[in-house]
């Protein structure tokens, strides 16, 4: 994967678009501003999520972690609505106990999918009122979908050959560090099944961790994305941690199409992906014939200056890359970027095909009148921020 010519140039040249005074918070602060918590508060706003409702307007959300959280007991998410296409937001309600969720619309009917807290249950709720109220995932047969030790992240929701796909991770591994306790697997269901009873749901094999991975040097991996590959079949696509090399990587896992068997090919399963140690998200769009994607790329000047940094703590640059095959990627667009990569980030991005346009959502850290954010990594804003005609954007250069 080699580098892109003129990035730096194009970094410089690369002003906030986006950007416009949204809150008195902060004028500086890229997007609409959607929600703020500053660093202070020790609530820190991740797992951002968007979805457009039947009938048009938007929905988000973002739950909290930190040292003021209740992250490991009974976690909140929030839940935010826009009615004039993203330009304002408002708050319509706060669920105790979810957490890493995503928001989804399935047959005119919205459901959010995740843990019922930091390494908790997997369960799902439904939403009759656009997200103002929700159901209670009680037991089996109201969206209580797996008891144990889970992960995730809002990944996307695929629909594909009849089924309705979700990847996640068991968190039980016997090491019980981050990284070394999670196993891949993928969640399935038959699309006119009721999303909300366990017994429709199936669970592939978990492919746990392997010390012996890239030369003994895999450090995990975590929050795939489901994608159906150009031949029909369905993969997960995931994230790695591999600290030794600054050459950022993905693994593809293999799906059967019961949804049962999940492989990995040792040799050829891991690819090289800009932006693969930190949380990506990739769809499929039929008009262009294209897989889209938002990573936090990391330009050759802040690589340059941070020889044998952890690339997944870099994410001052997002990203939008396309590939026809899974496999090239080429860059279309730096939606975001700052100089500073320590106290600065556009990371977790949840984003929505919208016509011409994309919708996405990031878990932003940048200044404030509080001080700014802790650090890259625990963001003080959630932002909304529109693509306009990315059909249209030129390759910037392949890689």
């Amino acid at each position: 994967m080699k580098h892109l010519s003129g990035f730096i140039a194009l970094l410089l040249s690369f002003s906030f678009s986006l950007a416009q005074p949204v809150t008195k918070t902060s004028s500086k602060v890229p997007g609409v501003i959607i929600a703020h918590s500053p660093a202070t508060s020790g609530l820190y706003i991740g797992s951002p999520s968007i979805c457009i409702l039947p009938g048009g307007n938007y929905l988000a959300s973002h739950d909290l972690f930190g040292p003021g959280s209740n992250e490991f007991v009974q976690p909140v998410s929030r839940i935010y609505r826009s009615i004039n296409r993203g330009k304002t937001w408002q708050q319509v309600s706060e669920i105790k106990g979810q957490f890493w969720s995503k928001l989804f619309v399935h047959r005119g009917v919205l459901y959010f999918l995740g843990t019922d807290k930091h390494h908790g249950n997997t369960i799902i709720r439904r939403s009759a009122d656009k997200g103002t109220t929700w159901s209670e995932p009680m037991d089996e047969d109201h969206g209580l979908l797996l008891r144990g030790e889970y992960h995730c992240a809002p990944m996307p929701v695929v629909i594909h050959n009849g089924r309705v796909w979700r990847t996640m991770e068991d968190a039980m591994g016997e090491i019980k560090k981050w990284g070394k306790r999670y196993g891949a697997m993928m969640l399935s269901a038959p699309e006119d099944t009721d999303l909300m009873k366990a017994d429709n749901w199936t669970h592939s094999n978990v492919l746990h961790y392997d010390a012996n991975l890239l030369n003994g040097n895999f450090g995990g991996w975590i929050e795939g994305n489901a994608v159906a590959d150009t031949s029909g079949n369905i993969l997960n696509i995931l994230r790695v941690d591999d600290k030794a090399s600054q050459d950022e990587k993905a693994a593809i896992v293999h799906i059967s199409a019961d949804g049962k068997t999940a492989s990995f090919d040792t040799v050829s399963g891991f690819i090289l992906f800009d932006g693969g140690s930190k949380k990506f998200s990739i769809r499929y769009d039929s008009t262009t014939n294209l897989y889209w994607c938002f990573s936090n790329i990391i330009p050759p000047a802040i690589k340059a200056a941070n020889p044998g940094k952890n690339p997944a703590s870099i994410r001052n640059t997002l990203a939008l890359l396309s590939s026809p095959d899974l496999l090239h990627w080429s860059l279309r667009k730096i939606v975001l970027s700052h100089p500073d990569d320590l106290k600065h980030g556009f990371q977790y991005p949840d984003w929505a095909f919208d016509g011409k346009d994309i919708l996405l959502v990031s878990r932003t850290a940048y200044d404030d009148t509080e001080g700014g954010a802790h650090n890259q990594h625990d963001a003080n804003f959630l932002t909304f921020h529109r693509i306009k005609k990315y059909r249209k954007l030129p390759v910037i250069s392949d890689y």
